[in-house]
């Protein structure tokens, strides 16, 4: 895969992994009847933004998550306050449009000072017009206008808090979820990639090459059958020829190997990894057969549950204190990961992408304020009390959470640029 290849393929993981998050988030909201305002790839300032609907899709500059915001989650930014002198524009007898600005612009409006006005509950709003007051009725999807900005109201039925609990939750919990299927999913194609091995195996056939390793130096190949190893015959043991490989670290090592039907030894020399065990950047295999339905099934069953207990003990030793700082990576040092197993294939890269997905679902689902697994425990709460927790506190808390979060994803990210920066 060329360098461009590379790139793209680790820009459309990240695009893939979060937008499915999100849209679990999106359909469910929608779903229950939530007015969603804004779906949003990244955080900061927008690089791209279109409206659709009622709906505004936006693209944000930092590439570090996501965001779903649904009406009533948030103080809106605009608000029609009684004293203060608007236009509206007014179709079937219902406002359609309140402009707060730019008002002598604003032709086929009627003008006047807001007496009163209720944009979530009754949908009405009174005006003071030439000295006679005049009451009019809102439409439940008119735009409030200010600075060239279209804001559209929420009637209170359209509130994230005024649907029930579980409505609510599934919205929130939609997002791991959808993570959690395209990881099984993702997983299902690798299988099928990959294929199952044959009964009673009797070689192993090399199936990747990394370029920046010694086997890529020699004349090595994919779909070469390795015979032997330092003299010693190899059959199908993965392991003996790992183990061959492993205690030959800067030692030129002979490998025999057939292709097409011809004999060819090759010496390649391998290189010491951080634990001083040899690697020469080969990957080897039995000869694979294609899987069947159910093969592919238990297979991504498998795989999902091998790389749950992986995160689960990666968390556990996070806890524990068995990581360093150094060994936190944030998201610069996932895209070179990403970038490095691209280069393997796109079958690497797949498995990859499954296991980004399946840990972003479970990260997302952790008790941490600002995650979707804290906003989880508040609905539990309020299901459990029979009422919601103070608006006021649940939005500081989220608020510390998510500044905390931020810090933390500056220092990991300042730390994998100076690994980058080191060489390392």
């Amino acid at each position: 895969m060329g360098m461009i290849g590379v790139v793209l393929s680790t820009v459309l993981v990240f695009f893939v992994i979060v937008t499915i998050h999100e849209w679990g988030h999106y359909f469910f909201a929608k779903r229950a009847g939530i007015l969603v305002r804004e779906f949003a790839i990244g955080f900061g300032p927008k690089l791209f933004s279109v409206k659709r609907g009622e709906t505004r899709y936006t693209l944000r500059l930092v590439p570090a998550g996501g965001f779903v915001r649904m009406a009533g989650e948030d103080p809106e930014i605009v608000e029609v306050q009684p004293g203060q002198t608007v236009a509206v524009r007014v179709k079937d007898n219902q406002v359609t449009r309140i402009y707060l600005d730019r008002l002598d612009e604003r032709t086929g409006t009627v003008r006047g000072e807001v007496e009163t006005v209720d944009l979530e509950r009754d949908l009405a709003i009174k005006l003071l017009i030439e000295g006679e007051s005049e009451s009019f009725q809102v439409h439940p999807q008119a735009l409030v206008i200010s600075k060239g900005k279209d804001t559209q109201i929420a009637p209170i039925d359209r509130h994230f808090g005024s649907k029930p609990v579980r409505k609510r939750a599934m919205a929130i919990f939609a997002g791991p979820m959808m993570n959690f299927i395209l990881a099984f999913v993702l997983y299902a194609v690798y299988a099928q990639m990959v294929g199952m091995p044959v009964d009673n195996p009797d070689k192993l056939i090399i199936r990747t090459i990394e370029s920046n390793m010694p086997a890529a130096g020699v004349d090595l190949r994919k779909g070469d059958i390795v015979e032997s190893v330092g003299g010693v015959k190899i059959g199908a043991d993965l392991e003996k020829m790992i183990d061959m490989i492993g205690k030959s670290p800067g030692t030129p090592i002979e490998m025999k190997i057939i292709r097409e039907g011809q004999t060819h030894t090759v010496q390649v020399t391998p290189m010491a990894n951080e634990d001083g065990i040899g690697k020469v950047g080969i990957s080897a295999t039995p000869p694979m057969r294609a899987a069947t339905f159910g093969e592919t099934i238990t297979r991504a069953a498998d795989l999902m549950k091998v790389s749950t207990e992986f995160i689960f003990e990666s968390f556990k030793m996070l806890i524990t204190g068995q990581f360093n700082f150094d060994d936190l990576g944030g998201p610069v040092r996932t895209a070179n990961v990403t970038a490095e197993i691209a280069k393997k294939g796109i079958v690497q890269l797949t498995s990859w992408t499954a296991l980004l997905s399946l840990y972003l679902g479970i990260f997302n689902l952790l008790p941490v304020p600002a995650l979707d697994g804290s906003r989880l425990i508040f609905l539990g709460l309020e299901a459990v009390r029979r009422k919601p927790i103070d608006p006021n506190k649940e939005s500081m808390v989220h608020f510390i959470g998510f500044a905390m979060l931020m810090l933390l994803m500056v220092a990991v990210t300042y730390n994998d640029i100076l690994r980058l920066v080191r060489g390392e």
